[in-house]
């Protein structure tokens, strides 16, 4: 399987420096991958630099929270569009979805993704799988559905544990075929990657890219 399309090439650790986007941006080349997914603040630079690649930009929005208020995700957003990103990860209001609040979260996650869809970008919604139960899944991709998301992502990979098999078949499950699944955080190896996709996930997000495409073991985080 050639998983170089299926990869986010993906680096969110605060400390990474200019020259590790170089890097990233290299690998990218080198190796094919689907996109760069990189901090708002990189949305630029990484466009810039990928200027000769068919690679996406992608970038997190009210990350890695999401608690952050409507206004200020829906400003983030319009600036990482500006800047040229193709997709937008946007972390749900986990503390308003566990407070049951699902209609609020519903209309920021439309409210995201009508802004996305005018500029022709998609949207991920990560729902942080870490902290929710089967049932809570079941309702976070109900919401994502009825708001119109392209993806829903398994998680930001700085809760306590990353994406879960289990977990991405029953969003597999839960969703429509046009909903797609994005599986992130802790996936190192070429078997943990055909593995979720084989559960049903169409892309991943993950910082161990090169190693996985050439058979290795990478970086347990992002």
């Amino acid at each position: 399987m050639n998983l170089s399309k299926y990869i986010d090439h993906t680096l969110l650790k605060p400390t990474a420096t200019e020259m590790d986007f170089r890097k990233l941006c290299e690998e990218i080349y080198q190796n094919s991958f689907y996109s760069a997914c990189v901090p708002p603040y990189y949305v630029a630079f990484v466009k810039e630099l990928l200027e000769y690649s068919d690679a996406k930009v992608c970038t997190v929005i009210g990350f890695p929270l999401g608690y952050q208020t409507t206004k200020v995700k829906i400003e983030e957003a319009q600036k990482a569009l500006q800047d040229g990103a193709d997709e937008l990860d946007m972390v749900m209001n986990i503390s308003a979805f566990k407070s049951m609040a699902y209609k609020t979260v519903k209309q920021e996650i439309k409210l995201l993704t009508d802004l996305t869809h005018s500029q022709n970008a998609l949207l991920k919604v990560i729902i942080e799988t870490a902290y929710l139960d089967n049932f809570d899944i079941r309702i976070a991709c109900e919401i994502c559905e009825e708001a119109g998301a392209d993806f829903v992502k398994t998680s930001t990979g700085f809760a306590n544990k990353g994406a879960d098999l289990e977990q991405v078949k029953l969003m597999r499950e839960v969703l429509p075929n046009n909903i797609q699944i994005k599986a992130s955080g802790g996936i190192q190896t070429y078997e943990q990657a055909t593995a979720f996709i084989e559960a049903g996930a169409t892309r991943l997000g993950t910082s161990s890219g090169v190693a996985i495409v050439s058979g290795g073991v990478g970086y347990s985080g992002y």
